[in-house]
């Protein structure tokens, strides 16, 4: 399920898109049904919003006709598991006003599955900054958001349906995510965005790439959409203030307290001086090549931590390591199989193995034996991890011998 940049673009090249799209304009990739399928389905959202203590009024938001709805209205008052009390989104009231049209927003969702955080692993893999997702689910005809545009670049993949984009020829100068521009008036941007550039339709599959303050709406065509907006934060000069606020805590100068002022030319200029001064021991301190050193790390590392990688009993040595290679392939969809061998292990007979089960005795080949070994070392094991770890047998049919045999079984 791991994908790259290249994958997420084609059959537009990474080296196109940086050399004609990236940070100038729009891209709409067609793509047919099949490219983001194991990204993310309607069972799959289904699930996800059944994990009621996952939600909560911040986290689910429902949206109708470009107004959003008062938590109220589709929560409930309940107590955490801290017995703290809580809004939690209620699925009845939820599905009441789906049925009225609303859109719902499930924000941050790109570390629930391997496949929502496959592709801000590959944003991020790619240089392009920390990246964040929310998933977008509207019907025909109703309109979540009025014209806006966003404070980082949108990477919208379509999932499920279609949703026509209107791109409009505004761009705002490089916004952040501060009150100056998120506070701006909608009649701002409606002046603002100025003409429409152009109409999309984004199907299932496809990809629409909108820079950092470009405007748009949307609204859904087919009877029902879903698309997941990755936001893409760059790094910025803003950030990489903070590898100097870091430096200049070493910095007498940074540390002493400014000219006071009582409103004679003498202060003024002392105020001056220091402030002139100050610049210029930043400037000295841009040359410093330990400083660009920090400074090139922290633009190149900026990203958000995510598949940390736990595997505690292979940390205690009571367990194999899982593959890592087959990480991101064991997914909810991906069946899994519990170990229930009790001690079972393969014995040499001759040139073959013999596995004694309580059906019976398996005859295994020496691969299939070293597998199989592997197999029982772990606590449950998916049939992608055991083609990545043993790729010279046929993972589907060893398992099938296996779950047969007693000493496995399938985990709802």
């Amino acid at each position: 399920m791991a994908m790259t940049l290249a994958d997420i673009l084609a059959p537009i090249t990474p080296e196109e898109f940086f050399a004609e799209y990236y940070d100038k304009q729009p891209l709409h990739v067609p793509g047919g049904a099949a490219k983001f399928a194991s990204v993310l389905s309607w069972r799959q959202i289904n699930k996800l919003l059944d994990m009621a203590n996952l939600w909560s009024n911040t986290s689910l938001k429902v949206v109708l006709d470009g107004q959003t709805v008062p938590p109220e209205q589709y929560s409930v008052r309940a107590q955490s598991r801290d017995n703290t009390p809580v809004l939690q989104p209620d699925s009845k009231l939820v599905q009441q006003w789906i049925s009225r049209g609303a859109s719902l927003v499930m924000n941050d969702v790109d570390c629930l599955t391997p496949g929502l955080s496959s592709i801000s692993e590959a944003l991020e893999g790619a240089g392009l900054g920390k990246t964040a997702a929310n998933v977008y689910i509207s019907w025909q005809s109703h309109k979540a958001f009025a014209s806006h545009y966003d404070t980082h670049d949108v990477w919208a993949v379509q999932v499920e349906g279609e949703k026509t984009w209107n791109i409009w020829d505004g761009r705002a100068d490089y916004p952040i995510a501060h009150p100056a521009f998120r506070g701006q008036p909608q009649a701002h941007h409606d002046q603002a965005k100025g003409k429409l550039r152009g109409k999309v339709t984004v199907k299932t599959g496809d990809l629409l790439y909108l820079p950092r303050g470009w405007y748009h709406d949307a609204l859904a065509e087919a009877p029902a959409s879903v698309h997941i907006a990755y936001g893409v934060n760059a790094p910025i000069g803003i950030d990489v203030m903070q590898v100097f606020m870091e430096r200049i805590i070493h910095e007498s100068l940074f540390r002493q307290p400014m000219p006071r002022q009582d409103g004679t030319a003498a202060a003024q200029f002392a105020l001056t001086n220091r402030i002139q001064a100050l610049g210029a021991k930043l400037a000295e301190l841009a040359k410093d090549p330990k400083v660009l050193e920090v400074a090139r790390r922290h633009v190149s590392d900026f990203r958000f931590p995510r598949s940390a990688g736990y595997d505690l009993l292979a940390a205690r040595g009571i367990a194999a390591p899982s593959a890592p290679s087959a990480a991101a392939e064991t997914g909810d969809d991906v069946p899994s199989f519990r170990v229930v061998a009790n001690g079972a292990k393969p014995v040499r007979r001759g040139a073959d193995w013999v596995l004694k089960t309580a059906q019976g005795s398996l005859t295994l080949s020496p691969p299939e034996a070293e597998a199989v070994n592997w197999v029982l070392s772990r606590p449950d094991i998916t049939e992608p991890e055991l083609k990545s770890a043993q790729p010279s047998v046929e993972a589907e049919a060893l398992l099938g011998k296996l779950r047969d045999a007693g000493l496995l079984v399938a985990t709802a």
